[in-house]
């Protein structure tokens, strides 16, 4: 599925995060950047351990907040990891939606024309997935109504189940505020 918004193409695809030939993906980390499991270790083993090494350099990221590190032997140049909200740690969806907006800011600052993100928290940190799409979907909708490099953001999602989801809030989304 894809809309366009100002100038940027917003596509929703089911896939692997790590095979997106974007630029840049976004990696859901943990504050200390330690890529073990879920959507941070898959982004390890197929883009190597320098993306490890790189993000140990960084050491330690707030949860909302973002840093970079090379793709490695991904097909994307770089990385952005973000950190998002655990369920019950309070505030989760102000911390999600700056995680997603601190993502796309980064992206402009390295002036990248794409961008894929995962649907940040749901895995372990036990984040709604419908929750999730709302608060990505809409930031990033406000996001690319202003000035922006990117000319294209993909939300890559796991299963036919979340790609639904985000396709249903894409099209409430688009239907409450209208295409620009």
């Amino acid at each position: 599925m894809e809309r366009k918004i100002r100038n940027t193409i917003l596509e929703l695809v089911e896939g692997d995060l790590t095979e997106m030939e974007t630029e840049a993906i976004v990696n859901a980390a943990n504050e200390y950047l330690q890529h073990g499991g879920g959507v941070a270790g898959a982004i390890v083993r197929k883009g190597g351990k320098i993306i490890q090494e790189e993000s140990n350099k960084i050491g330690y990221c707030p949860v909302g907040q973002t840093a970079i590190t090379t793709g490695g032997n991904l097909k994307a140049k770089y990385v952005i990891h973000t950190v998002g909200p655990r369920m019950g740690e309070g505030n989760e969806d102000e911390k999600l939606k700056s995680a997603t907006l601190n993502s796309l800011k980064l992206a402009d600052e390295k002036q990248l024309k794409s961008i894929a993100f995962p649907a940040i928290s749901t895995g372990i940190f036990g984040f709604p997935i419908e929750k999730c799409a709302k608060i990505m979907l809409s930031n990033t909708i406000d996001y690319l109504k202003g000035k922006t490099s990117l000319e294209k953001v993909i939300f890559c999602l796991f299963g036919k189940e979340s790609l639904e989801v985000f396709k249903k809030e894409l099209e409430k989304e688009l239907a409450e505020g209208g295409e620009k």
